[in-house]
């Protein structure tokens, strides 16, 4: 399958801007993606807090790929708005993203999904220059998606 950029991700997920967190598709199939991200080095990620980019934030990441690849596995012609309904066995090695000079590398696995959702699992890796990947933060979450729009509503 071939390599999507940031503008690409952008136009399958519904958020915009700065708010779009990753970089580049590195590959997907009908069971899962990996997601590229450089990001979490901004001084102005609108995640980041005071003193850092919490590991935490790395949920966002996820669901963000998650969205990707429902928007790619579903042949999605426009994003989809969706909420977090549940997080299950989450686990963080540390305590920031930021510190991490390489970049994130993002997998959402597919376990089950259907029109109203799906539930994945998720691992953000810190990639240095030698292509070692530590892992950061792992978990599973289940998606809400929102009813589509149906014509104008107030």
């Amino acid at each position: 399958m071939p390599m999507l950029d940031r503008a690409a991700i952008a136009a399958r997920i519904p958020h915009a801007g700065r708010m779009c967190l990753l970089d580049r598709v590195l590959d997907w199939d009908p069971s899962g993606i990996r997601c590229a991200a450089l990001s979490h080095r901004d001084a102005d990620n609108p995640l980041r807090e005071p003193a850092g980019l919490p590991v935490w934030a790395g949920i966002e990441y996820a669901a963000q790929a998650a969205a990707v690849h429902g928007a790619l596995a579903g042949g999605q012609p426009a994003p989809r708005a969706g909420l977090l309904g549940a997080l299950r066995n989450v686990q963080a090695t540390c305590e920031w993203l930021d510190p991490f000079d390489g970049e994130l590398i993002v997998a959402a696995t597919l376990l089950h999904g259907d029109p109203a959702g799906a539930v994945y699992r998720f691992a953000v890796h810190a990639r240095d220059r030698q292509a070692d990947e530590r892992l950061l933060l792992k978990g599973q979450f289940t998606l809400m998606l929102l009813a589509e729009p149906q014509g104008d509503t107030p």
